[in-house]
């Protein structure tokens, strides 16, 4: 008898957890029609119906939900195995797979991976650039290794280890009309002249938390998509945002007349290490986040 895939069994899982096609597509980053052929041979293979469908809506079936368990299961099973088989080798060497966000990888890795890749030659190191809800299913489906994310965000099934607080600075042009900037005063910013990345994204909501936005008058309606469209607004000077403190000097901010200002202590988010609860590997995790933790 044929076997479902590990892509099928993964994919089903992903779709039990969207309950929507379309979601659960972009969530494991195929095409919508790829993801339903794979969930179609999955039922073909397995001769059943998983998946009551409608044009509106998806319903598991009872077998349906019976399989994903066993399928869970099988996957935990399988990388179980090949954390056994990593945990014979020295920490930090062979393929680990780290998930890193948008707004750390840019600033942070550029000045530590090379000194990584010197002090463990042996290291193979994938990275994957998303945001912060999406590789985290990535971690929780078994393809990703561990995460270096700001915190706090909420996550379940993890185990996380705190590493340092990033600082956030005020990020204005230095000819801003917007604000004095060596005189920041919140309640003196205009409506509309706080620029922040759009919904998703963990520096806005970091943002607004650590820098006590609590007028949202004063935050513009149009959001960045990227750091780079932010950054390049704010150098236009149609606004104000807040940046952190590891930006400073990156070579995003380079040829640019953005300058970043110290808001105090108070104002942080917490650079860390996630990984899933009961994984084998937390020695080398923990041997990651020293290494990170040392080349600050």
């Amino acid at each position: 008898m044929k076997s479902p895939s590990l892509r099928q069994l993964k994919y089903f899982i992903a779709l039990t957890e969207c309950g929507h096609f379309g979601r659960a597509a972009d969530r494991c980053f195929v095409s919508q029609s790829a993801f339903s052929s794979a969930i179609k041979e999955l039922e073909i293979t397995l001769d059943a119906q998983l998946v009551d469908r409608t044009n509106r809506n998806v319903t598991i079936t009872a077998l349906g939900q019976q399989v994903a368990v066993q399928a869970r299961l099988v996957l935990r099973d399988l990388e179980s195995l090949v954390e056994t088989a990593r945990g014979q080798k020295e920490p930090l060497t062979g393929e680990l797979r780290l998930g890193v966000i948008p707004t750390i990888a840019p600033f942070m890795l550029p000045e530590v991976l090379p000194e990584l890749r010197k002090q463990y030659p042996d290291l193979r190191l994938l990275l994957v650039e998303d945001q912060t809800q999406r590789i985290h299913a990535r971690l929780m489906q078994g393809e990703l290794d561990v995460l270096l994310v700001a915190l706090p965000w909420a996550m379940q099934g993890v185990e996380e280890l705190l590493l340092f607080r990033d600082a956030f600075c005020l990020a204005c042009h230095e000819d801003t009309e917007h604000v004095e900037p060596e005189n920041y005063r919140f309640s003196r910013l205009d409506s509309d002249s706080i620029l922040l990345l759009e919904d998703g994204h963990c520096l806005r909501e970091h943002a607004l938390a650590a820098c006590r936005i609590r007028n949202t008058q004063k935050v513009s309606q149009f959001a960045a998509s990227s750091l780079l469209t932010l950054i390049e607004m704010v150098d236009a000077d149609l606004g104000v945002t807040f940046l952190p403190e590891m930006a400073r000097g990156s070579s995003l901010l380079r040829n640019t007349g953005v300058k970043l200002y110290s808001l105090g202590e108070r104002s942080y988010r917490t650079i860390g290490l996630v990984w899933r609860k009961g994984s084998r590997r937390v020695e080398e995790f923990r041997l990651l986040g020293d290494f990170f933790r040392d080349s600050r």
